[in-house]
């Protein structure tokens, strides 16, 4: 590509790090005017698919409204545009997400949820069992717990009922 047009492009660059991937589901923030009113639309669904990069990059938003599913394909450095946030992130194995097409319902629709954490830029970092289970305080000493005996239910639960048996007679 020619340098001039790829100085021009650099140019016109609003947003540089994407936040989400393939699979995760995105609220989409659009500016709607209705004559000379400008009011926010929050637009949610799952990214099937990016294409391109830099400041021609396009992403497709797919979410199922009244068991219709409708598709709605953004370019990412657009001003309309006022936000991208990912709500939820998906585990995928594919680029694009065209399968997604046939299944008109949420539940066959749905998709993993990765373990790995979200990063919102506007919010900081999400929680996740991860986070969480390593913030927690450490567990008790092993030596205390190796020290006092533990039974087997299953032999407490035998005990009780030959116990039983032997009261009856």
């Amino acid at each position: 590509m020619n340098a001039t047009i790829r100085k021009i492009e650099q140019a016109q660059v609003i947003r540089k790090n994407v936040p989400f991937k393939v699979g995760d589901t995105v609220k989409v923030s659009l500016r709607i005017k209705e004559g000379e009113k400008e009011r926010i639309q929050i637009y949610e669904g799952v990214v099937t698919g990016i294409q391109n990069a830099g400041a021609k990059m396009r992403f497709t938003v797919r979410k199922i409204s009244y068991g219709v599913g409708v598709e709605k394909t953004f370019y990412y450095q657009s001003p309309m545009i006022k936000e991208v946030k990912t709500t939820r992130s998906g585990k995928v194995r594919r680029a694009k997400l065209f399968y997604l097409r046939g299944k008109l319902n949420k539940k066959d629709a749905r998709i993993q949820e990765s373990k790995k954490a979200i990063q919102v830029p506007a919010e900081g970092v999400a929680e996740t069992a991860q986070s969480i289970a390593a913030s927690a305080e450490p567990a008790a000493p092993v030596e205390a717990a190796a020290s006092t005996p533990v039974e087997p239910k299953a032999e407490v639960k035998a005990e009780t009922k030959k116990s039983e048996k032997k009261e009856k007679a």
